[in-house]
């Protein structure tokens, strides 16, 4: 018995000094951090370094979550559910697009899972419809950027009337002076101005006072015309020549700077005034 106590006795010795260096070691590794939670982790948006080098990219701000698409870009505002502004540059050959609406739904954007949106659900009933910012037809050079369109972070709620009439009109003067110059750049919002109509559905999406549209060509002989109209979003009647200002009128309406990527004595210029005969406005 005591033979077998004295071989034991060693052997626990053995084991306890292994279990001591084996809990040593590891408690010696570095720290890792733990597993993050993928339900915690917020999707980003588009953050292009590129994006400000873009014409039609207003000076862009910190408020508005930027979301870039194939034909289109989006400062998407998630306190108001509705964009401050998109931009893009149409072209002559993009005009040409035949893509139809058949089967395009509006929803929510993928590009900004985990930030509260805009849904179908909030307009249902509201007596507003989903007016696009870029129009459906501007992307109609493919299936997918035309379904783009149709993302929340292009829809704002806007008066039936005015999205079928004056607004439509100025939509297709837009492609018309595209073909005319080979290309235009638009930025286009709402003006949300005194909320005078509230918010619409469960998540409270802001209802825009009216809308804007700021526009610049350049010309065959290099030099550039810029242009902006704002229309109440109401069933008013809007002819562009009563409803056309500067772009510095808009942006002091508004507090956006539009195209700063041009040459500041330019943009100076361009800005300030109106030249109607560019714009074929009589």
């Amino acid at each position: 018995m005591k033979k077998l106590k004295k071989l034991i006795a060693p052997v626990l010795l053995l084991l306890a000094v292994f279990i001591y260096y084996i809990w040593e070691g590891r408690s010696n590794l570095p720290e890792q951090d733990p597993e993050p939670d993928p339900r915690e982790i917020p999707s980003p948006a588009s953050s292009p370094t590129d994006l400000a080098e873009l014409m039609e990219i207003p000076a862009l701000g910190t408020a508005g979550r930027i979301v870039r698409h194939g034909a289109f870009v989006s400062s998407y505002n998630t306190e108001t559910l509705i964009p401050d502004w998109v931009a893009y540059e149409l072209t002559a050959e993009e005009t040409e697009g035949r893509q139809t609406r058949d089967g395009m739904e509006f929803r929510m954007d993928p590009d900004l899972r985990g930030c509260t949106q805009a849904m179908r659900e909030d307009y249902s009933g509201s007596g507003w419809t989903k007016g696009h910012l870029m129009p459906a037809a501007d992307a109609a050079f493919s299936s997918n950027t035309m379904a783009e369109t149709f993302y929340f972070t292009n829809i704002c709620p806007q008066d039936e009337v005015l999205n079928a009439g004056d607004w439509q009109y100025l939509e297709k003067r837009v492609r018309n002076w595209a073909n005319r110059y080979g290309s235009v750049w638009v930025v286009t919002g709402p003006i949300v101005g005194d909320n005078r109509y509230g918010t619409i559905g469960d998540r409270d999406v802001v209802v825009p006072d009216s809308f804007y549209k700021a526009l610049l060509i350049r010309k065959k002989n290099g030099s550039y015309s810029a242009i902006a109209f704002v229309m109440d979003n109401d069933d008013g009647r809007y002819y562009l020549r009563d409803c056309c200002m500067s772009v510095d009128e808009l942006e002091a309406l508004t507090g956006i700077d539009f195209f700063p990527a041009l040459d500041d004595t330019i943009e100076e210029k361009v800005e300030g005034k109106i030249r109607l005969s560019d714009w074929g406005i009589k």
